[in-house]
């Protein structure tokens, strides 16, 4: 669903018929004798209005009734009525919607001789707006949408008739140079953007516009001796006063420039530069909530989008902002202090700001848009409705909390529609004496006001209900625990026994390292506000970690991460608005200790558990795609894109590893998991490598590109800690000789450059870390040879010069990244032919033999735990898989596959694999693959069991599927001499060495 933009997209839906057709409420009033003294007075028949009136009676007799409702309950559309009897008259001859249509356009092409005529033929023009709006929203026959849109779209028209008429009297002076002098607010640098409701589409009838003036001195055409700084303040005080003055015909719109950058201080219209700067560096988050609905509506309208464009970096964050949230729930407290914010009730209740009203719709929805917006562009729109649809969508908000917040905010409007439709008065507060309640509800089509009074309250708590679900349930200083009091010298005795209550062992050490906290002593800890925001974590803090297996043990590795987070508010405002990721964070801490180091360097990878995807299943490579394009399509430039692949890499990778911890991903999936991120990663970002080379060097016409996957990534075998094994393959069209941009390149360099680029994009660390480390020599001679392999140099090497363990690697080939898929299939067949040519079984097994006892005698172990080096480990595994795929494979092509367990399955299934030897080999590979995975996810360098937290322990015990870490080390010693046993039944002995 898209957001409606502007109020042109509201008057394009089609019209209906005549408003008479179309009376669908017709309103009661509490006095109608006294209405009808009016209602005579518009059905005069000496007057041609009152004729027209009077014939409209005679066909459409619910006309006298719904007037007398209007003139008894609303003194100010009963004004505008009686003012022009034919304009009434017209009101309800014509559809509603042509009829706002018209009126717009008819603002909008105002040229107007004066000032004066200007103001005057404005107002008019407004009341015609404002009699058509309420007369055809009272009768129920336009929705709330072509209201609020027919009202912000004639603010747009009567600035843009008002900055025209301005722009062109200041051409008159000699002090401005059109380009266009019948459209002067072309190319002009001055923008007006709409604020708040206006901004938004959703003005309502007696709004104020808050509008931010700008121009932009680069584009200005200044004439003579002009200055733009002075010229544009005088005139945005004539603008002001054009729309704002009261006058015989009444106002356009009272107008509000407060919301520009620090109001106090600044002109009237800032230059765009200042404006700039003052969001780069001073920016409030405030600000950025307002920016929310900010829309360039009048004046240079592309100038204003690309200002808006310029700080969008300033609105939506990369990463998820909670400290943000918690400034703009302040704002909503300092407003309840202002205004009163009690019970809910009816008699004088602010529908607006009071407790279950609009400002809380509201609230919810921009505070959810500022949380998530950055990461996903879906939800920066500015409409509340649409984004109520949009969170939906995204899985923000149930289908039950959409539809229950959008019938209550558009019931919510139409009581403060009908509030100032009374006397045009700019309030949303609902009338204290019976007879102003019973007239607004006459006006909503209740027939009494015990109605009204029950369906408005029933919207209010429901309203208040979301919210408070969403802001009003953070952790406070109160706590059911028992006492958690860290002040003064002495540990509070009663605190103490709290701690000892909920598990903590040592009381006294516990609380000594909750009081070091508020010393200051951590990089985290040092500001006032992050020490605020960790006392209010406390009681949520403490439980979570005495949840855990061991609460000493939880809470000195929190202290541990705490020393070594470089700053403290995100993270504790984060935990505060979500103080279910505490408990996660305690598991991270007692469970993968490694995870945890990530968590103190990259905080933000947290934000994205919050995402609902997270909940879901394991994302496919298309959704993963869908993700990183969509991060790597806000970056505006090239480095961004490689500092946002980072982040986006980071959170999928950790959302792995706790899908792991959390076992809602088993242990032998995470490689596919993991496999799938990094081919996604590697391909999007050849795109904009290739793309960043050509603007220097341009490309080779014609010539083809990919990227090969080895190793664990050929494999989809990847740990978090897995180098990236890659060959990049090109081929060129015969007889280029160079690249086609402004610097151009010979082929070969080219293409080296290219590579150089990948690699550097893929392992070089930015502010935001890095991504992978990147291995390229297995590419054709190693690092002898060129970075960047031609094909057909390649499909040579392979035929005549590689080495056995070359073709070994070669079984694990996959294409991950290509040109076209032309090229993709040739390289495939060249993959095929190469590793089904006949072989020579027992040479092939000698050379597997020899280079396996290379190996030990470099890297040899004793211990079970280096899974891949230790005797019977994974290297026996694979080179038994790698070897009977050599020997077989050409007799036998269906049996290649790039995964071991696949490749090892085949065989069997091909009967070059005796059954009990492959399912041996099977079970230990997935062993030691479920064990290395969560290794390599919760334990930094070399494992050592009696150094390892028991969390780490439980994780390796579940994952071997044993009863305790002591049968499970006798199962792996077990099966590790049962694989070398099969290695040296089918592949032969390995030479006596003497390992470390």
């Amino acid at each position: 669903m898209k957001e409606r933009q502007s109020a042109a997209d509201e008057t394009a839906l089609p019209a209906g018929p005549p408003l008479a057709d179309r009376l669908a409420v017709v309103p009661k009033t509490i006095d109608p004798a006294h209405a009808d003294l009016f209602v005579a007075d518009l059905f005069d028949g000496t007057c041609r209005g009152g004729q027209k009136l009077a014939s409209l009676q005679a066909a459409h007799p619910r006309l006298k009734p719904f007037l007398t409702g209007i003139c008894g309950n609303s003194a100010y559309l009963r004004d505008l009525a009686c003012r022009d009897l034919d304009r009434v008259a017209g009101v309800f001859s014509e559809a509603p919607e042509d009829r706002l249509d018209r009126l717009i356009a008819e603002a909008r092409q105002l040229r107007s001789e004066t000032e004066a005529d200007l103001m005057r033929d404005l107002r008019v023009l407004k009341q015609d707006l404002a009699l058509t709006l309420g007369l055809a929203d009272i009768a129920g026959a336009v929705d709330l949408n072509r209201v609020t849109g027919a009202l912000a779209g004639f603010a747009d028209a009567a600035l843009i008739a008002s900055i025209r008429f301005l722009l062109s009297d200041m051409a008159k002076r000699g002090k401005f140079a059109p380009k266009n002098p019948e459209e002067p607010d072309q190319n002009s640098g001055f923008i007006v953007l709409a604020m708040g409701k206006h901004g938004a589409n959703e003005l309502n009838y007696s709004s104020d516009i808050d509008l931010i003036i700008l121009y932009d001195p680069a584009i200005t055409p200044m004439a003579g001796n002009a200055e733009a700084p002075v010229e544009f303040v005088r005139m945005t005080r004539r603008l002001v006063k054009i729309m704002q003055e009261r006058t015989a015909d009444g106002y356009i719109f009272r107008t509000d420039l407060r919301l520009r950058p620090d109001p106090g201080a600044t002109p009237l219209a800032m230059s765009v530069p200042a404006a700039l700067a003052y969001y780069e560096s001073l920016g409030q988050n405030w600000e950025r909530a307002a920016m929310i609905k900010a829309r360039s509506c009048a004046g240079d309208i592309p100038a204003g989008e690309a200002f808006l464009k310029e700080i969008r970096p300033f609105i939506w964050r990369k990463y998820l902002d909670f400290a943000a949230i918690s400034d703009v729930q302040s704002i909503k407290r300092q407003i309840h202090l202002h205004k009163g914010h009690g019970a809910i009730g009816v008699a004088g209740h602010n529908v607006k700001l009071g407790r279950g009203g609009i400002r809380e719709v509201e609230f919810f929805v921009q505070t959810q848009q500022l949380i998530a917006g950055g990461r996903n562009p879906e939800l920066r729109g500015r409409r509340t409705l649409d984004m109520l649809d949009r969170l939906l969508e995204n899985a923000w908000i149930r289908e039950s909390v959409r539809d229950e917040l959008s019938e209550a905010y558009v019931f919510l409007r139409k009581v403060e529609h009908r509030i100032q439709m009374l006397n045009d008065e700019q309030t949303q507060l609902l009338p204290k004496d019976q007879e102003g309640l019973t007239r607004i509800a006459y006006l909503m089509g209740f027939d009494s006001l015990a109605d009204f009074e029950t369906a408005l309250v029933q919207r209010l708590k429901t309203v208040q209900s979301h919210y408070a679900e969403l802001f009003e349930d953070e952790p406070g200083l109160s706590s059911d625990l028992g006492n958690l009091v860290f002040t003064g010298d002495d540990h509070d005795p009663d605190t103490l026994e709290t701690l000892s209550r909920l598990g903590y062992k040592q009381p006294s050490e516990a609380a000594n390292i909750i009081k070091s906290w508020h010393f200051g002593r951590y990089p985290a800890m040092r500001s006032t506000k992050a020490r605020e925001r960790l006392t209010e974590l406390h009681p949520v803090l403490v439980g979570a970690l005495a949840a855990t297996d061991n609460a000493d043990a939880a809470l000195r590795s929190f202290d541990s991460f705490l020393a070594k987070l470089p700053a403290g508010v995100p993270l504790f405002s984060l935990l505060r608005s979500n103080p279910h990721l505490l408990n996660l964070l305690a598991t991270v801490m007692g469970s993968a200790p490694r995870m945890a180091e990530t968590v103190s360097r990259r905080v933000h990878v947290l934000d994205s558990v919050l995402d609902p995807a997270f909940f879901g299943a394991m994302p496919s490579v298309q959704e993963f795609r869908d993700g990183l394009d969509r991060t790597l399509n806000q970056a505006q430039f090239y480095e961004e894109a490689l500092d946002r692949a980072r982040i986006f890499t980071q959170e999928q990778q950790f959302l792995i590893g706790l899908r792991l911890i959390s076992d809602t991903l088993s242990a032998d999936k995470v490689g596919f998991a993991l496999a799938r991120l990094a081919e996604v990663v590697v391909d999007r970002l050849l795109s904009r490598v290739i793309k960043h080379v050509g603007e220097s060097h341009g490309g080779v016409p014609g010539g083809e590109v990919a990227v090969l996957a080895m190793g664990k990534l050929g494999g989809r075998e990847m740990t978090v800690s897995s180098d990236l094994d890659l060959i990049l393959l090109y081929e060129a069209p015969e007889g280029a000789k160079q690249s086609d941009g402004k610097r151009p390149l010979a082929i070969t360099q080219y293409y080296t450059r290219l590579t150089q680029r990948l690699v550097t994009a893929l392992s070089a660390p930015t502010a935001e870390g890095s991504l992978y480390e990147v291995d390229f020599r297995l590419r054709p001679s190693g690092n002898a040879g060129p970075l960047a392999t031609n094909l057909d140099g390649f499909i040579a090497y392979q035929k005549t010069d590689a080495w056995t363990w070359e073709h070994m690697a070669l079984t694990r080939a996959r294409v991950i990244a290509c040109s076209s898929d032309a090229f993709k299939d040739k390289i495939n067949a060249t993959l095929a032919e190469t590793l089904s040519e006949p072989r020579d079984r027992q040479q092939l097994a000698d050379d597997v033999r020899s280079m396996r006892a290379r190996i030990e005698k470099e890297k040899g172990t004793k211990d079970i735990w280096d899974l891949k080096q230790v005797a019977g480990g994974l290297v026996d595994i694979e080179f038994i898989a790698q070897c009977y795929q050599l020997a077989y494979a050409h007799k036998h092509p269906q049996i290649l596959a790039q995964s071991t367990e696949q490749a090892l399955q085949n065989l069997r299934d091909a009967g070059k694999l005796e059954a009990g030897d492959a399912d041996l080999l099977l079970k230990a590979l997935g062993l030691y693959q479920r064990l290395t995975q969560v290794l390599r996810m919760a334990v930094s360098g070399k494992f050592n069991p009696a150094e390892t937290t028991r969390g780490v322990l439980d994780l390796l015990v579940h994952a071997g599927g044993a009863p305790n870490f002591h049968h499970l080390e006798l199962e792996l010693a077990d099966i590790q001499a049962s694989v070398r046993g099969t290695f040296v039944k089918l592949i032969g002995p390995v030479e006596a060495i003497d390992p470390k």
